[in-house]
């Protein structure tokens, strides 16, 4: 025996939607194009990483090879030391800049943001 079908609530009851329809309807294409853009974004966003880390690792290597045979020296701890600070900062500040840098003038930026996260999760 199938289920019944679920019956929408009557516009009185307290279970309607609190926007009215036309209002929903004319949010809709800048929720999309917001959720669309902030996916893309934030898709591109993790494959840059991804090649900035290959590229970051495979520095890592060509010095490593090279201080293997005595052709070069690496002070690891001063390399260490100078870099600290840089990526302390650029975290903490680096996000904030980027949010504001990719939000600015965007009325839908709320759905942009949501999206952006979930882009930066999908697989791939």
């Amino acid at each position: 025996m199938s289920a019944p079908l679920p019956v929408p609530p009557d516009p009185g009851s307290a279970l309607a939607p609190a926007l009215p329809a036309g209002l929903l309807a004319s949010l809709l294409p800048d929720l999309s194009v917001g959720a669309l853009l902030g996916f893309a974004t934030g898709y591109a966003l993790k494959k840059l990483g991804r090649i900035v880390l290959l590229l970051v690792g495979l520095l890592f290597i060509a010095l490593q090879v090279l201080s293997w045979f005595d052709l070069i020296t690496v002070h690891w701890t001063r390399v260490q030391a100078l870099s600290e600070p840089w990526l302390r900062q650029g975290g903490e500040q680096g996000v904030a800049w980027l949010s504001r840098l990719l939000t600015a003038n965007l009325p839908f930026a709320g759905a942009f943001t949501a999206a952006l996260l979930v882009g930066l999760r999908a697989r791939g």
